[in-house]
């Protein structure tokens, strides 16, 4: 008898798959932006640049926030919703109305059209929290509700910086940027709350991360607090008060996640690295409360050290998942990590230790920066453009 054996099935042909699933295109256009807009924004920062970028450091603020960061936010939401819910996401021609609609705003926020950006900056979070909310509402999928809410909150903030800045109504332009900051550090505390235990004791096996209900709920509840303090536009003594408070609650958890033990993963490493710098901005925010030192420093140990740092370090860690990748990471990667880590060091150390160099920290602090995101541009581009390596959908 002839024994015969199936031959093996391979696996299908690369094929262009950016719009295939959330992450892809919008990742790609998040690293895009932060490694151009950065620099335009430093050179004009510097008076270098002889036509300005944006209008002042409120829309460099903006744009960082409502565009870098939201893009990374709706590329992580619509990948994992789906897997959250068993439900689709945007893709195909929807995905990429939703990737040119947030290519609009970043558009027309230079130009003389202020109405019309106002409208597309706040339609985009309620148009991707409407997307979301669908899968969400079908799957009855109830802890990932306040998602929804923190996008249209997310919009509100985008439309009232821009109709301050009109004069349409009385409330301070910073203050829309303060609390966005305030709904992205809560979205940061809340999935590293849920994915930081399970990595870091996935990447490095037996370190024994752990978490505990009441330091989750102190860490959480305080910066709701803050949010709070925030829109009701709270004396500084108050927001010092709470500032303190919960870079103590935060400083607690992070020591439960044993950030020391995990150097030699950097997948993992960056992730800790990012939280930190939530602690270290926490206690900024409430020595700048108080007059101690410049509120910029903060804002950036915040958005540079921990947003930059969380972000890349998702976006790299969800891409090479999500495209059938091992979850290592390479050189290009490492060296994007120690970039980020560079660019929040270099900031801060401009203004609290080398002052007459300031100027000289901020043009670093931006290579920095602008390196690690054209490294992973680079990098990503044809893994984000094209099919799983395992022939997966998504």
């Amino acid at each position: 008898m002839k024994i015969e054996f199936a031959s093996p099935v391979p696996p299908p042909a690369p094929h262009f798959a950016l719009w295939d699933l959330g992450f892809r295109p919008f990742y790609l256009l998040a690293s895009i932006f932060a490694a151009i807009s950065i620099p335009l924004w430093v050179c004009q920062y510097a008076g270098y640049l002889p036509v300005a970028y944006v209008r002042s450091m409120v829309w460099h603020g903006h744009e960082m926030l409502f565009g870098y960061t939201l893009a990374v936010i709706t590329g992580f939401l619509f990948t994992a919703v789906r897997n959250w819910t068993g439900q689709s996401t945007p893709t195909g021609g929807v995905l990429a109305a939703f990737a040119l609609m947030w290519v609009a705003g970043r558009v027309l926020v230079m130009t003389p059209f202020e109405m019309t950006a106002a409208l597309v900056n706040a339609a985009f979070p309620v148009a991707v929290a409407i997307a979301i909310a669908t899968p969400i509402l079908r799957s009855g999928n109830r802890r990932n509700y306040f998602f929804v809410l923190l996008l249209l909150l997310l919009g509100a903030a985008a439309l009232s910086l821009h109709l301050s800045h009109m004069g349409v109504f009385a409330w301070p332009e910073l203050a829309s940027l303060q609390v966005g900051l305030d709904l992205v550090l809560f979205i940061i505390a809340v999935i590293s709350g849920r994915v930081m235990p399970m990595f870091t004791n996935n990447g490095v096996p037996g370190t024994n991360a752990a978490s505990k209900p009441l330091v989750e709920k102190l860490a959480l509840g305080s910066v709701l607090l803050l949010l709070a303090a925030d829109l009701l536009q709270a004396p500084s003594a108050a927001i010092a008060v709470v500032a303190a408070l919960a870079a103590c609650a935060h400083a607690g958890r992070l020591a439960l996640w044993r950030p020391w033990r995990v150097l030699q993963a950097p997948l993992v490493w960056i992730l800790h690295a990012a939280y930190g710098w939530i602690v270290v901005y926490l206690l900024l925010r409430a020595l700048a409360a108080i007059n101690l030192l410049a509120e910029p420093l903060a804002v950036h140990a915040l958005t540079i050290g921990a947003i930059g740092g969380m972000t890349i370090g998702m976006m790299t860690r969800t891409a090479r998942g999500h495209t059938g990748r091992i979850l290592k990471a390479d050189g290009f990667e490492v060296a994007c990590f120690t970039l980020i880590q560079l660019a929040a060091v270099s900031r801060l150390a401009g203004g609290l230790l080398l002052s007459n160099y300031y100027m000289a920290t901020v043009v670093v602090s931006g290579v920095c920066w602008s390196l690690a995101f054209a490294i992973y541009a680079v990098r990503y581009w044809p893994i984000l453009s094209m099919s799983r390596v395992d022939g997966k959908p998504g």
